[in-house]
């Protein structure tokens, strides 16, 4: 049998050269299929992103009361170290720890049998003191008769009138130690001497005390301070009202624990000077404390501010401010829809909108709603909704204002 290849001997070279020229068709056949296409897609601008949707509001103008928030510490009033002002041994304890006291109320008894002695003992001398000084009296008075009668020298009479001053002064001076040993007898009670809250006992019935121990603390309940140290700028804002009626101005303090300032005080003290090294000023408040709340050292918060008028401010929510490292901002949707990024100077929170001192008019759009999905240079699809917490007149107006100033 005749061997095919010794016959054709290029026959393995054309299958070759035919199998090269099926997978190189094969190749070009696809992207012949995708050039067309290449313009149409580009054509369509499917790479340029959608414009995002938002919700923006119009800023809100309205005359807020100028108001600034401090930190303080509540004060007593009053406060007193009670110590003993005779020596001696306690004899007894009147009160409980903590507990609140009327002025002139009984605190420690201390043995008062020495003192009441003393007492006694004095009496008995002033009394008979003031017997010879009346007796000098009654001599003075008939040696007179008798000079008038010139029944006695003038030297007898002379000397009669200088006994009976010495028997009145000693007779005063034994008077003034008996009052002296009755104030010793008094003070074997010791008292509180204003109404307030006593501390604990730091001594105990049986000790020996003198003037120098302190027996307990009393504070003052009724009404309290609260200190507060203000900025320049606040006493520059507020300070022709400090000045001139100081009762203009309202003062509201709440504790950790309370939301707001719900204990209402009056406005007692301003210093007078500026510390120059903190650039702060001392303040003081007197505020209602019936229910006891207001314990003194507690931290405290305190709003102060004026009832007089407003100042007319722009207010945004709260929402529509976002926070840049330290630099608080709002996004601006003008009439192009294009954000701006603009930052802002805040002031005080009114309900739940916050004032804005600076960087925005009445009437601006800003997003309240979808700042994360905001782009620098990009676009977005804005609806108008009303400011958060605004009345509804106010958004309104709001919003017209904003309508006005982007068709001009």
């Amino acid at each position: 049998m005749t061997d095919l290849s010794t016959r054709f001997p290029f026959a393995d070279a054309s299958r070759l050269r035919l199998a090269a020229g099926l997978i190189t068709l094969a190749a070009v056949l696809p992207l012949a299929g995708c050039g067309p296409e290449q313009p149409a897609q580009a054509s369509t601008g499917a790479g340029a992103p959608p414009a995002m949707p938002v919700s923006v509001a119009a800023v809100i103008a309205r005359p807020v009361a100028d108001e600034r928030e401090f930190s303080g510490r509540v004060e007593a009033m009053e406060r007193a170290e009670i110590r003993p002002r005779v020596a001696g041994t306690i004899e007894r304890v009147h009160f409980q720890a903590g507990s609140l006291v009327r002025k002139g109320d009984v605190l420690f008894t201390i043995d008062p049998r020495a003192y009441r002695a003393e007492v006694s003992r004095l009496e008995a001398a002033a009394a008979g003191s003031r017997a010879k000084a009346d007796q000098a009296q009654s001599e003075l008075k008939r040696a007179t008769q008798l000079l008038a009668d010139n029944a006695i020298a003038q030297r007898d009479h002379d000397e009669r009138a200088s006994a009976a001053r010495q028997a009145e002064a000693a007779a005063n001076a034994d008077q003034a130690a008996l009052a002296s040993a009755r104030l010793n007898l008094e003070w074997s009670n010791v008292r509180a001497p204003f109404d307030g809250r006593v501390g604990k006992a730091e001594v105990t019935e049986g000790n020996l005390v003198n003037g120098n121990q302190v027996l307990t603390t009393l504070v003052s309940a009724n009404p309290v301070y609260v200190s507060f140290n203000g900025d320049e700028s606040t006493y520059l804002q507020l300070g022709k009202l400090v000045r001139s009626n100081p009762g203009a101005l309202k003062v509201n303090v709440g504790l950790a624990h309370e939301q707001g300032f719900p204990h209402a005080g009056k406005l007692e003290f301003v210093d007078n000077q500026i510390d120059a090294q903190t650039g702060s000023l001392r303040l003081r408040a007197v505020v209602d404390n019936k229910d006891g709340l207001l314990t003194p050292g507690l931290f405290a918060k305190v709003k102060l501010g004026s009832d007089a008028g407003g100042v007319a401010s722009a207010l945004v929510a709260e929402k529509a401010i976002g926070t840049d490292q330290n630099r608080k901002f709002v996004y601006v949707v003008p009439a192009n829809n294009q954000p701006e990024y603009r930052p802002v100077q805040l002031g005080a929170t009114v309900g739940n909108l916050r004032v804005v001192t600076a960087g925005l008019k009445a009437g601006e759009r800003v997003i309240v709603d979808g700042l994360q999905r905001v782009r620098p240079g990009a676009a977005v699809a804005p609806t108008e909704v009303p400011m958060e917490g605004a009345p509804a007149g106010a958004s309104a107006g709001a919003a017209a204002s904003a309508a006005s100033a982007a068709t001009k």
